[in-house]
């Protein structure tokens, strides 16, 4: 194990019987969090208690995994021999108390007691010996949290008494749900579908700004703008950090606000921000993590090193923030930072200019990026990253623009090439994943994208292409797991979290529908105040007001998108499911054919998009799918 410096949570309980009920359920969902992460990976701890979480600068570690044991799910090897208790009696579940075959939710069960005594200052089950306390378990219920202290919220209060029900099938699926079911105050929510809880501290957050680009040549700002990116993407790998996405750092490009006000509209504690000077073969390098609060400087450094030395220079970087925001990495974490990579730096440069242009998603945008990509697998034919690049560009290039089998050709043959060079490489195997759902191999979808999320389970784009590709096959249930866990991975984004009420309308299931319908206007309103003209934001946006029955809002917002880019084939499908939800048939088969005339060849969404159902017994829509 890694030295921890601090104190531990039976040290602090010692201290003082009860904790502060915002400072107990912060280090309820730290444990949480670490707990789901360990049980995703197979792994049971058996032995949670307050002697085994170390508190560390307002941080709970879970300790000592002395006595966990692997799950072999292949083999249906148990975790205890029967009538064998191992664990700490005050803390134990019942299945292990009886020495049964145990899974993850006696992690869970174990926590809900530590985290009773952090908020009554006394163990939900006590007695004489060792057997009394055991024996209680399925005698007697705890008291009440509420009764023993007021100050506890009813909410909290019912989820630990969920958590800690005899019957392991009544508790929470997953200890982050569990999690996430504390931190919001709700025992079931639409949230509780998420497979993916990461209750980070904001104190273990950043954003990543773009650099600046200092270069006498303008152009070169497309260097600059990645360097930022590869940052970003470096620190998303790791668990315990949160870190603003880029499309929501990148909004603050070229803009001269305050840092603690982008500190603030992001949710994070802390910024780097930084510039880049390119002169021929020479890089001159700035960075500067900021604290929010007081917008002292945490750690700069200057770099000036030879172009070959780029990736030395984001590794450095994105170590000088670990150590700055004292996050401990596990080992994968640390391979994961410090890989080395031999690409060729002039391949590097034209992926960096592909990665520009492909960030923009029109049609034009995309096409040039696909040129860029292609140019950097020239050069460096073992260039896995670009090879999802050229995949990427034609995938999205046929499902949104240009429905020709050349572009589909083109996304299966590099993403089978990336996969062929890097196939430990996440983002291969999303490509992939993209690539086999627009040619309607699911099945091998469904691999490449769960070995994506495996590989690195904070990646966006996994669960996000995931999602989309279930609901593309009419799996409504899994399409709605799939988006829960990228609008947790990404809470700022609006996509998900529209699709979520729509699939959750197709399922039937009108209060969660609406519920999540509220959700997603605030993030699209929130969103749009950053990102003013994004027009896929607005007819997104527009379509779920439309399902609220706000259609003056839905108009609004529909009129501003056709404004922004009149002849984009998405926007255009999107406007005909808006109109069609607002009863408007006649322009919902307008834009439709419009949108298909444009190149929109998403046949499947549109055979399984509930919003079109008004229209579908139309012989003007019939006609048009025949034709597809």
């Amino acid at each position: 194990m890694p030295y921890v410096e601090g104190e531990s949570l039976r040290d602090r309980l010692d201290r003082g019987q009860q904790l502060p009920v915002e400072e107990a359920i912060h280090y309820a969902c730290s444990i949480a969090s670490a707990l789901d992460y360990a049980h995703r990976q197979g792994i049971i701890h058996r032995d949670i208690k307050p002697e085994n979480v170390m508190l560390y600068e307002n941080e709970a570690m879970v300790m000592d995994f002395g006595i966990a044991k692997a799950v072999s799910a292949a083999s249906g090897e148990t975790l205890t021999q029967t009538g064998v208790m191992i664990g700490t009696p005050a803390y134990v579940s019942p299945e292990q108390a009886s020495g049964d075959e145990l899974d993850h939710r006696t992690d869970q069960y174990s926590l809900a007691c530590v985290l009773y005594e952090m908020l009554s200052g006394e163990r939900p089950f006590r007695g004489a010996t060792t057997q009394a306390v055991l024996a209680k378990r399925f005698t007697d219920s705890a008291k009440p949290l509420r009764s023993l202290r007021s100050a506890v919220p009813e909410a909290v209060e019912n989820v630990v008494k969920k958590a800690m029900s005899i019957d392991r099938e009544e508790r929470f699926s997953t200890s982050g749900k569990f999690g996430r079911a504390l931190a919001s105050g709700n025992l079931v929510t639409p949230a509780d579908t998420q497979t993916l809880p990461q209750a980070v501290s904001a104190a273990k957050s950043v954003a990543v700004l773009p650099f600046a680009n200092m270069s006498a040549d303008a152009e070169n700002e497309y260097f600059a703008d990645g360097m930022a990116e590869e940052i970003i993407n470096a620190l998303t790998k790791i668990q315990a950090l949160r870190v603003a996405s880029r499309t929501s750092s990148f909004v603050f490009k070229g803009k001269n606000e305050d840092i603690g006000e982008i500190g603030q509209k992001l949710k994070v504690s802390t910024v780097l921000e930084g510039s880049v000077r390119k002169m021929g073969n020479r890089l001159r390098i700035t960075a500067q993590l900021v604290n929010v609060a007081d917008g002292y400087h945490l750690w700069s450094e200057r770099y000036d090193r030879e172009m070959q030395d780029v990736f030395a220079i984001q590794d450095e970087i994105a170590q000088a923030i670990v150590e700055a925001l004292r996050v401990i990495l596990s080992e994968g974490e640390k391979k994961a930072i410090e890989m080395p990579r031999t690409v060729d730096v002039q391949a590097y440069d034209y992926y960096l200019r592909g990665r520009q242009y492909f960030h923009q998603m029109r049609r034009k945008s995309l096409e040039y990026a696909r040129q860029m990509f292609n140019r950097a697998v020239e050069i460096d034919p073992g260039y896995a990253l670009a090879y999802t690049g050229v995949a990427d560009s034609s995938s999205f290039l046929f499902t949104y623009h240009d429905a020709r089998e050349f572009n589909k050709n083109q996304a299966d043959i590099a993403s089978k090439k990336a996969l062929e060079l890097a196939p430990d490489l996440a983002e291969a195997h999303v490509s992939r994943g993209i690539s086999s759902t627009i040619n309607r191999k699911f099945d091998e979808a469904e691999r490449e994208f769960e070995s994506a999320m495996r590989l690195d389970p904070k990646l966006y784009e996994a669960a996000y292409f995931y999602a989309r590709a279930r609901r593309t096959q009419g799996r409504m249930p899994d399409a709605a797991k799939l988006f829960e866990r990228a609008a947790a991975l990404r809470p700022e984004d609006y996509q998900p979290q529209v699709f979520l009420a729509d699939v959750y309308a197709s399922m039937g299931m009108p209060a969660e529908t609406m519920e999540v319908r509220r959700r997603a206007a605030k993030v699209v309103a929130n969103w749009l105040e950053l990102n003013p003209d994004d027009a896929r934001a607005c007819v997104l946006g527009a379509a779920n007001l439309a399902g609220l029955g706000d259609q003056e809002g839905a108009q609004a917002l529909a009129t501003r998108a056709t404004a922004i880019d009149p002849e984009d084939p998405m926007l255009l499908y999107n406007l005909a499911c808006m109109y069609a939800r607002l009863g408007n048939n006649e322009e919902a088969l307008k834009h439709l054919e419009s949108a298909i005339d444009k190149g929109y060849g998403h046949k499947d969404w549109i055979e399984h998009d509930s919003d079109l159902d008004p229209i579908r017994e139309s012989p003007r829509f019939k006609a048009l799918l025949e034709a597809m």
